[in-house]
């Protein structure tokens, strides 16, 4: 069994050889398995390496001469690919993004920059317009606090202009005098509060200097300067004060007119009638800054429109109050409070270029950016006046700037990202799709270079094969000795063996290359089941172990799918459980899968306490062994049995049936860490399995692949020591107005119809089995379990006088016979009664086995049962003729599976002028001497070119076996150039000519054989030679001569 490792692992090495681009480089993983695996003795690694260099040289030289046919194909389809890909990409054009992929950063780049400078300009013209707002609302503060202050300016100017009159009035106009020093101030110390914005009032009288000395004399005082205080020089006139508030009371005597510029003012006064105003200047009191204001005095009424000289002439004196403008200014203020945002500076402006400050801190903090002014007019219209305003603190960036410009230039860059994004995800895109355009040519190059390569590895192992196989055919069918036979017979059976190995290697190919497909015709089940159960027959007897199979009453006769498939399916998982069973027995079970219970699992691994919950409360099983899973026991079991009908289910108007098919073993279990693992290819569950039991590890992959090509899936329930049990389901479609042939349905004889037996034994599911195969024959059955029981009835029944149906025969479990004390006496007893009554026969008895020894055989035979025991497992065709001989009923012709028995395959070929092409001559003599076996006439030729003259129209040939690999001219082009010949014969002569054209080849690839149709080809045959395949190809085209019945053997 090593040897079927070591070949998959050389297979493995092929292809690695065949894939690695230098193959001088060893495999990594082949020095593992050559240690861990298949070879464990110092001697054996010297004839795996030369095996492994073998087949690693013939894989480097097939990969050689690939690079000639298959490297050439390769390339000419990887340019006309790359070809084709660069006119259509020229014919689309690429696109403009393609085309300008350097330019998405720098657009990127650009793209910022210009949102960088919008918003920019978004954000200067948001704060534009704040400090037009807030420039304008600077203007309406400033203009309002400037009309304030000239509003209580006039107000204060009237009041002095008020008591200027009053003085006139009550002073020059009444005589004497009503108003003294007293009462002046007096009345200004009571109407203050009319002047707030006046720190006192004085008025002073026009004094000529020839009125000087009478002056002097009259108020006993020396007019005096303002400055000094000294005696004011000569001078043509003199302005003392005569009449003072309390508060100026030091201005007493003091001639006004000594200062320059008050003298200007007393001149403009008298000379406009009006206000007139001083410049600025700190006011003694207080030190504030303060402005003199003089209105002038007259003695007489003036006219209505006076001239200069007449107001000069009517002065008598002026009155003048000191304003505190700081004061006023802070008073204003002070009623705006809430508004003492800005900052305020009075100014007189009368020369522009030395403005001097009225109110107001030059040095003052605030926001010099932003100002306004706002021009003052005090009534004095020589003297010129503003206010300039200015914010206390700068503007802050407003709100809506911080969030508009930001979010504008956030979006707008995220719309230029996702613009650039987008861009490089198409470049990607197009990247992609170009580069799995590339890859798409690999790897349609890299899977016609593997397909060819396993073609080749096909054709190349399986032609020797052939020839080793066929020659062990001719030679078995020579006169060889006992030993010879067995040498010949043994070597047969090995390479079947590897046969059926490296098919299972290419299936597994296939299945991932995605090239395996399913058939879709009508099968019978339970044909395809008795036959599997035939393969494992004697492996399972020689062991000891029950080998059963039960189908449900609610399948289907005939369905509709792959049975070659499905056949395979079963073989492996059947052959695994004999391969791994040593006692016990291994039950197969098909059923709906609507019937099965629910609690199957779907993983395949299961833990302990999965196990624990499916273990059974008995071994109430097959055979009586315990089983990994209870739903075989007698408690599931006769569910299935029950003979009441189903109510009408999806199943019964659906188009398609969904089987549940189960073996059930006792075998040694899988261990549980290996489980997970069981449907790998090339795994076992340790490296000691395939020491011992053989096998490659692969079945069960293929298994599982065809299970859910097959629209089912595959697990299974295991229990280390116990055994294991797999199912899997499998979906086909009715098949209820679908016919078979003859051949292909199990033909069961009918003379059993209308029988009655009695089946003894005490294991109720083994029982159910028996009943299920007899029922197939039209026995009616009864089930007992104890011999003693059965006879009793036998015994009753034939001695009452009623007319009770016929009893045929005792089928009784060779256990249940032996376990049986003292029964041997009855069962003859039994006989003897029945023997002589003329109404009831008496019933024929025969023994189920599965082994019998001689002793056991003798014992039975003179207790009264049959010759013939009825060995298992238990089909109904056996049955049946196992009961045809216990019976004594007549014999009927055996009948082959298939019809591909030698007389069929005879009856084909016999008289039929063959043409066999092939260029190596130990296939030309294989095939040759099978199809001579069978009555042909046989001409060989060794190359297409050959065949073409052998073929020459007219010809005697009926049929010709063409091979497919042959060197110059390959047999697809022999057989075009055959079906031109025939077509060109056709038009001459009119004539039909049709040479019925086989593939022969050892490549089993579904390419190959849809490659032999196009090319004209009629049919195929694998080689090696199977009977059953050669009849399937020879009868489609020739049909079956009559043959006797002698020819056929009997039972």
């Amino acid at each position: 069994m090593q040897q079927c490792s070591i070949l998959s692992q050389l297979i493995t090495d092929m292809n690695w050889a065949l894939n690695n681009p230098n193959p001088e480089e060893k495999d990594p993983k082949s020095s593992d398995f050559y240690h861990l695996g298949a070879i464990d003795s110092p001697e054996k690694p010297k004839k795996i390496d030369f095996w492994r260099s073998g087949l690693m040289g013939f894989a480097k030289m097939k990969q050689q001469q690939l690079q000639h046919s298959v490297a050439v194909k390769m390339n000419n389809n990887s340019s006309n690919n790359k070809e084709q890909v660069g006119s259509n990409n020229n014919k689309k054009g690429s696109t403009f993004i393609q085309e300008h992929r350097a330019l998405l950063p720098k657009g990127l780049i650009l793209w910022t920059i210009f949102v960088g400078f919008v918003s920019r300009g978004i954000y200067q013209w948001m704060d534009d317009t704040s400090k037009v707002r807030r420039e304008e609302v600077l203007v309406g503060m400033c203009d309002q606090r400037a009309r304030m202050l000239q509003d209580q300016f006039s107000v204060s100017v009237n009041h002095v202009h008020a008591l200027a009159i009053l003085v006139s009035t009550f002073h020059y106009h009444k005589n004497p005098s009503a108003i003294d020093q007293g009462t002046f101030a007096e009345y200004t110390a009571r109407t203050a509060f009319e002047r707030p914005l006046l720190s006192g009032v004085a008025y002073a009288e026009k004094v000529v200097n020839a009125e000087r000395e009478m002056f002097e004399r009259q108020h006993n005082w020396v007019i005096k300067t303002m400055d000094t205080g000294e005696p004011s020089p000569v001078r043509d006139e003199y302005a003392p004060v005569i009449f003072s508030q309390d508060s100026v009371s030091y201005l007493e005597s003091l001639d006004m007119m000594s200062g320059e510029e008050d003298r200007e003012n007393i001149l403009r006064a008298r000379e406009t009638g009006k206000a007139v105003l001083t410049s600025p200047f700190r006011l003694l009191a207080s030190h504030h800054l303060g402005v003199v204001l003089t209105f002038p005095v007259y003695k007489a009424s003036l006219p209505k429109n006076p001239t200069v000289q007449e107001r000069i002439a009517a002065t008598a004196g002026y009155l003048g109050g000191a304003f505190d403008v700081e004061s006023l200014v802070e008073n204003l203020l002070g009623q705006l409070a809430g508004n003492q945002a800005i900052v305020v500076h009075v100014y007189d402006v009368t020369n522009a270029s030395d403005p001097l400050v009225m109110y107001g801190n030059q040095d003052e903090e605030g926001d010099t950016s932003l100002y306004h002014e706002s021009k003052l007019d005090f009534g004095d219209p020589f003297r010129k006046h503003k206010m300039i305003c200015r914010y206390l603190q700068k503007a802050p960036i407003p709100l809506n700037v911080l969030t508009t410009v930001p979010l504008f230039f956030g979006i707008c860059f995220l719309v230029g990202y996702i613009l650039y994004s987008a861009g490089v995800h198409i470049v990607k895109v197009e990247d992609d799709f170009h580069e799995m355009q590339e890859l798409k040519v690999r790897a349609e190059a890299a899977d016609v270079a593997k397909s060819q390569f396993l073609a080749t590895v096909s054709h190349e192992i399986r032609t020797p094969m052939n020839g080793i196989l066929g020659m062990l055919a001719m030679l078995l069918d020579t006169e060889l000795s006992s030993t010879q036979r067995d040498y010949a017979q043994t070597a047969q059976v090995c390479g079947k063996a590897l046969i059926a190995l490296i098919n299972e290697v290419l299936d597994r190919a296939k299945i991932e290359a995605g090239k395996l497909e399913l058939e879709s015709v009508p099968f019978d089940i339970r044909s395809i089941l008795d036959d599997v159960l035939s393969l494992f027959s004697e492996e399972s007897r020689n062991k000891g172990i029950e080998l059963a199979v039960f189908v449900s009453d609610k399948v289907p006769e005939i369905v509709k799918g792959d049975s070659g498939r499905f056949r395979q399916i079963i073989i492996n998982l059947v052959g695994n459980s004999v391969k791994f069973t040593e006692k016990g027995h291994i039950f197969v079970k098909v059923h709906l899968a609507e019937q099965a219970k629910d609690g199957a699992e779907s993983n395949g691994v299961v833990s302990e306490d999965i196990i624990v919950a499916s273990k059974p409360s008995s071994y109430n099983t097959l055979s009586g062994y315990e089983a990994a899973d209870g739903r075989n026991s007698w408690d599931s079991f006769k569910h299935l049995v029950s003979e009441e009908e189903l109510l009408l289910s999806e199943f019964d108007i659906s188009s398609n049936v969904r089987l549940m098919v189960s073996i059930e073993d006792t075998g040694i279990g899988i261990p549980l860490a290996a489980q997970g693992r069981v449907f790998m290819p090339f795994m076992q569950a340790d490296s000691s399995t395939s020491r011992t039991y053989g096998g490659t590890g692969i079945g069960l992959s293929i298994s599982k692949c065809l299970v859910e090509l097959m629209r089912g899936q595959i697990s299974f329930v295991s229990r280390p020591r116990v055994g294991s049990t797999f199912w899997f389901t499998a979906v086909f479609d009715k098949c209820e107005k679908c016919s078979l042939k003859k051949p292909t349905v199990e033909n069961l004889p009918s003379s059993f119809r209308g029988m009655r037996a009695i089946v003894v034994d005490a294991k109720p599911v083994r029982a159910a089995v028996t009943r299920y195969h007899m029922k197939r024959l039209g026995i009616s059955v009864d089930v007992m379990t104890s011999l003693r029981t059965a006879v009793t009835t036998v015994t009753g029944r034939n001695g009452s006088s009623g007319t009770r149906p016929q009893l045929d025969m005792i089928l009784v479990e060779k256990d249940s016979w032996i376990s049986t004390e003292d029964i041997d006496s009855e069962i003859r007893q039994m006989n003897s009664r029945t023997n002589g009554n003329v109404h009831h026969k008496s019933p024929k008895l025969a023994l189920f086995a599965t082994n019998i020894t001689n002793s056991e055989f003798n014992r039975a035979k003179s207790a009264g049962f049959a010759d013939t025991v009825i060995m298992k497992p238990l089909r109904a065709s056996m049955i049946g003729a196992c009961l045809q001989q216990v019976l004594e009923l007549r014999k009927t012709r055996q009948q082959y599976p298939e019809g591909s028995s030698p007389a069929t395959l005879n009856s084909l070929l016999t008289g039929k002028k063959i043409l066999v092409v092939d260029d190596n001559m130990v296939n030309r003599r294989v095939a040759a001497g099978a199809l001579k076996k069978f009555g042909a006439e046989v001409v060989c030729a060794e190359s297409g070119q050959v065949a073409l003259g052998l073929l020459q129209i007219p010809h005697s040939f009926d049929a010709c076996f063409m091979d497919i690999q042959m060197p110059q001219m390959d047999g697809f082009e022999a057989t075009r150039q055959i079906r031109m010949m025939e077509k060109e014969a056709k038009e001459k002569t009119k004539l039909e000519w049709h040479l019925p054209i086989l593939a022969m080849t050892a490549d089993v690839i579904h390419a190959t054989y849809e490659e032999c149709l196009k090319s004209g080809m009629d049919g195929y045959v694998s080689k090696p030679f199977e009977e059953e395949n050669l009849y399937k190809s020879v009868a489609k085209s020739f049909k079956a001569n009559p043959i006797s019945d002698s020819s056929c053997s009997q039972s």
